[in-house]
């Protein structure tokens, strides 16, 4: 006699010990080994272009320095767009490859990137910079430290900060440390333009001799004997002060004259800094610690932390370490959250199972619950899956369906031994019965996550793991289901007797089956009636969706916001943090507010995934503030975002929460595409206006900012040339007089610093003095007037920013939905939407949606792209199980009543639709399919074994109320625990009251629809089983 699956497993009992120790064991090592994050990882395919071009407008870098690269890189296959920012004297051009690309493919793509950039070099023009590939863009620093120290120089703080990089480095785990807002060290020759005029030496004689004197040259070698001695003359500085030594006379002239007669030697820090940043109002240096991939993030900030104990018996008094981000803290936080919330709903799950199917049957199915869900951990473990918000979500969403298989063969037992039928038989029977039914209603399950498995976008990626826990999980509680529970359901009814008058006792006797019965009777009877009243409903609840809010994804509840602050575009980045600093002060007046810390000039160091810095612009400046709790959140903005209003109105700011996966800048973007500047603005002002009109609009701006002033001074070139002064001299001195002009090298070990000659503060003249400057002429051997080669000065208007995207001029209008308010950005974008583009736009010029809009539509377009297969699948898998279409279609028109009860329940709960309440709809389709499967094959098989159509279709229903409700009741009170997290709760509130509302219905449509189809005739009056008096 052939052995079937569960006789096997019942029978050798070593075999099914041994596979629920391997669980037992192996999950809870798995559980403790598997890495922790606190999101999961997404592949940030960005990489930065930036070129320098001193002096040039943005006009000449986007001319001269941006076309050229952007050209070459779009002859790349993989790239997807490139976005650019030309300013004055610096290129920056960011390059997105396509979706299709994985972490794998990339660095073979950068090497390509850097190829043909580097092959560009020849063509780009004299004064171009050497152009800087930066691949390590997504980077992601998880502890982010700040660095203080009250009454440190700069440099000594530098120094510290220097010795701590070092010994953070060897800590194990460790990948990359990062610091931000070190300051460039320079020599500065303070030039008497007063002293060298009187002398008659001009300023290119110093700047030659500097440039020449401290060059690492080779002197040759020379052979004595048999020894081959290299000749190393000297002269090279020893330190700054030597440089005074140096003698600029002029050949031929009487009398030696140094550097330091006509000069000032310092050691300083450059005037004008890129990045300044403070922490709780200190001049501060960041410290970023990235970890290598695939490592427990908790673990290894537990060993960065002991590291730094242990150092602080060599930080110096005074100067204070302080954490801005700590990624392990927040993961250990999340994961230990997400375990309770876990751990709440198998509770849940179990205590529901003992209620409604008794002590032990209770027992036996959260025992195989908890065999599956270690089980998974083995297999999370071998797969690389870390602990994280999507992996330990999916296992929340998973419990329900996981105990779906398990229940209908415990139930199977059951009611084959009360039939009188022996364990080992009842047992074979359901399983017999039920493998391939239940097999296929899994892998329907499974498949309908099968789009986000398969979606190649950032937020597909992102996802990805719902997908492969979600796969794991289920079939792996469909193989535990034909085999443990069998083995475990032997041991566990062993004692439960059976007798022939058992088999004579109606199983369905109670209340509820009684109750169902009469319903769905008075049901049948009115079938068509019945379809009406659902259509009826349908349509409702369709026009219900249409208003709810529309959301892509939710805020983080980390208790943490940022402000980004915007000057006059021009602004001295001194400027910007003198004003971050009367901000900050505010801010920490606030009893409420842990800390504050502050960039001016670019954004912070990526310190977690979904956080995107800005790039650098000198009036922009960045807020990091931290409460004691997340209830603090909105109040502190709320108080700050007046605050602004009221003291700083010359300011434009945006105060923004944290956000939860892949995010764009702005949630709402119009850009338009043209190539006049002009015209740009033009068609910018009048979406501005609608925006501004808009109540529900905020922090509205675009990105090519306030034009700015030029000082011009005209240069006269005839005249010019009479002297020997060409355009360079006239540049070269004014940089001097003004901003420092660089014209060597000076080396200190390790350190190259810039020399950089400039007028002393008592010679350095204002904007009013420029024409009474004196200017060196080759050609008299002299000082001249300036104005003897300028036609005077004039004032003139630039573009400071100038944007492309994909080699094309864009200027995109940016706004966001009141963060402090409940509207979207999707219900703010549909009310101005239409006036925008009912906008008129000259030939040439378009218009396009970026922001949330854009990503939410790629996420969903990537979703559908993968959608139409994978539902074919699910589609051929109920045909294939039946071998008839009828019954297919029976099943997939049961999918649509679950928007129903989602409508209901996003309403009632006043939660967004996103992506996560639309992975959520598609995780209810597979679970409706799974339970239409499950209540036809009972209908066939009550068919097969002889009975009347109608009674079979009855009975089989009747025979399914249980197993069907009890895997809708486990899921959705399974899903309470999600509630809390603003991540999940969208998902949670679909599949929740999705599966509710559909679970009822479905238990009446599917034996509605099936009379239909096959045109059961009702039995006569008589011939009922039951009369119902209602249906007379």
């Amino acid at each position: 006699m052939k052995q079937d699956i569960a006789a096997y497993f019942i029978r050798n009992k070593v075999i099914s010990w041994m596979l629920t120790l391997i669980f037992l064991i192996g999950g809870t090592m798995a559980f403790f080994g598997l890495g922790r994050l606190e999101d999961p990882a997404f592949t940030i395919k960005d990489a930065m272009v930036v070129t320098s071009y001193p002096g040039a407008t943005p006009l000449q870098v986007e001319e001269e320095v941006t076309y050229p690269i952007e050209k070459a890189i779009q002859q790349l296959t993989y790239v997807d767009e490139v976005n650019s920012v030309s300013s004055r004297g610096l290129s920056q051009i960011t390059v997105t490859m396509k979706n299709n690309y994985g972490p794998d493919d990339l660095p073979q793509i950068w090497d390509e990137l850097r190829r043909k950039v580097n092959d560009l070099k020849p063509s780009l023009p004299p004064g171009v910079y050497e152009p800087q590939v930066i691949d390590d863009f997504g980077d992601v620093f998880g502890i982010l430290l700040a660095i203080t120290g009250d009454g440190y120089s700069y440099k000594e703080l530098n120094d510290y900060v220097d010795y701590l990089r070092r010994e953070i480095e060897l800590v194990d785990g460790v990948g990359k440390v990062s610091v931000t807002g070190t300051q460039q060290e320079q020599v500065f020759i303070e030039i008497s333009m007063q002293r060298l005029s009187s002398l008659g030496i001009s300023p290119q004689t110093i700047y030659g001799i500097l440039e020449t004197q401290n060059l690492v040259t080779s002197a040759g070698a020379v052979r004595i004997g048999s020894e081959y001695i290299r000749v190393h003359p000297t002269g090279e500085f020893k330190n700054v002060d030597e440089l005074g030594d140096l003698i600029i006379t002029e050949t031929g002239s009487e009398g030696l004259i140094y550097l330091r007669d006509v000069a000032t030697i310092k050691r300083d820090f450059k005037e004008i800094p890129d990045n300044l940043i403070a922490y709780d109002g200190q001049q501060a240096l960041n410290v970023g610690i990235s970890f290598v991939d695939g490592i427990n993030v908790v673990e290894a900030g537990s060993r960065v932390e002991r590291r730094l104990q242990e150092l602080k018996e060599q930080q110096p008094v005074g100067i204070n370490i302080g954490v801005v981000y700590s990624q392990p803290t927040e993961v250990d936080k999340s994961v230990s959250g997400f375990v309770v919330s876990l751990g709440q709903a198998v509770a849940i799950v179990i205590i529901v199972l003992l209620f409604f199917m008794g002590l032990r049957s209770g027992i036996l199915i959260g025992l195989i619950l908890l065999l599956t869900v270690l089980g998974t951990f083995v297999f999370m473990s071998w797969m690389a899956i870390d602990l994280q918000r999507i992996s330990l979500g999916a296992l929340v969403i998973a419990l329900g369906m996981l105990v779906d298989n398990a229940i209908v063969v415990v139930e199977g037992i059951l009611i084959g031994m009360q039939k009188g039928r022996t364990r080992m038989q009842a047992a074979s029977d359901i399983v017999t019965q039920t493998k391939w039914p239940l097999l296929g209603a899994t892998v329907i399950a499974v498949m309908a996550f099968a789009p986000i498995g398969l979606s190649q976008d950032s937020t597909g990626e992102y996802c990805r793991t719902l997908f492969s826990v979600l796969l794991v999980s289920l079939m792996l509680s469909w193989f535990t289901a034909i085999s443990l529970t069998p083995f475990f359901a032997d041991l566990f009814f062993r004692n439960v007797k059976t007798s022939t008058e058992d088999a004579d006792v109606d199983p369905y006797a109670g209340k509820l089956f009684v109750w169902y019965k009469s319903f769905l009777e008075f049901c049948l009877r009115r079938a068509w009636l019945t379809v009406i009243t659902l259509v009826i409903m349908l349509g409702v609840s369709l026009y219900g969706f249409t208003l709810l809010k529309q959301s892509f994804f939710p805020s983080s509840t980390t208790p943490m916001f940022m402000v980004d602050v915007w000057l006059p575009e021009g602004t001295d980045i001194r400027a910007t943090n003198t004003t971050l600093k009367e901000l900050e002060n505010k801010v920490t007046q606030d009893e409420r507010v842990a800390f504050v810390s502050a960039s001016a000039g670019k954004g912070s160091q990526r310190f977690m995934l979904t956080y995107t810095p800005e790039k650098s612009y000198s009036s922009y400046g960045e807020l990091i503030i931290r409460v004691n709790t997340f209830e603090d959140v909105i109040p502190v903005m709320s108080k700050l975002s007046a605050m602004l209003d009221a003291d700083h109105p010359e300011l434009e700011y945006k105060i923004k929460q944290i956000m939860l996966g892949p995010s764009s800048g702005s949630k709402i973007e119009a850009r338009l595409v043209g190539p006049d500047p002009t015209v740009l603005r033009s068609m910018a002002k009048d979406v501005v206006a609608i925006m501004n009109a808009d109540p529900g609009a905020f922090n509205i701006r675009h990105d090519w900012r306030e034009r700015n002033k030029v000082i011009e001074p005209v240069f006269n070139e005839s005249q010019a040339r009479r002297y020997g002064i060409t355009k360079k001299d006239v540049d070269d001195l004014l940089q001097m007089s003004f901003s420092g002009l660089t014209v060597g090298v000076y080396r200190d070990g390790t350190n190259l610093m810039p020399i950089v000659a400039r007028l002393p503060d008592a010679e350095r003249v204002d904007v009013s003095t420029i024409e009474g400057m004196k200017i060196w002429s080759p050609a008299i051997q002299g000082y001249i007037p300036l104005q003897q080669v300028i036609n005077g000065v004039n004032i003139r208007w630039e573009d400071p920013l100038i944007v492309r995207k994909n080699r094309k001029r864009m200027l995109t209008v940016m706004a966001d939905p009141d963060p402090l308010g409940d509207e979207t950005a999707a219900t703010v974008q549909a009310r101005i939407q239409p006036q925008i583009e009912a906008l008129n736009y000259p030939p040439g010029y378009s218009l396009e949606w970026g922001g949330e809009y854009e990503s939410s539509a790629d996420a969903k377009a990537s979703l559908f792209q993968t959608m139409p297969m994978g539902y074919l699948v699910m589609f051929l898998i109920t045909i294939f199980l039946f071998n008839k279409v009828k019954e297919a279609l029976i099943v997939w028109a049961t999918v649509p009543l679950a928007v129903i009860g989602v409508t209901t329940g996003l309403l009632l709960l006043n939660t967004p639709f996103g992506f996560m309440a639309l992975l959520g709809f598609l995780s209810l389709s597979g679970m409706l399919v799974k339970n239409g499967i499950v209540l036809l094959d009972q209908i066939e098989l009550e068919i097969a074994s002889g009975k009347e159509k109608y009674q079979a279709v009855v009975d089989a229903a009747v025979s399914r109320v249980r197993p069907v409700c009890m895997a809708a009741v486990t899921t959705i009170l399974g899903m309470i625990p999600l509630l809390p997290d603003v991540f999940f709760k969208p998902m949670a509130v679909t599949i929740m009251f999705g599966l509710g509302f559909a679970t009822v219905l479905t238990l009446i449509v599917v034996p509605v629809l099936y009379r239909l189809f096959h045109h059961i005739r009702l039995p006569d009056q008589q011939t009922q089983l039951k009369p119902n008096p209602a249906m007379s």
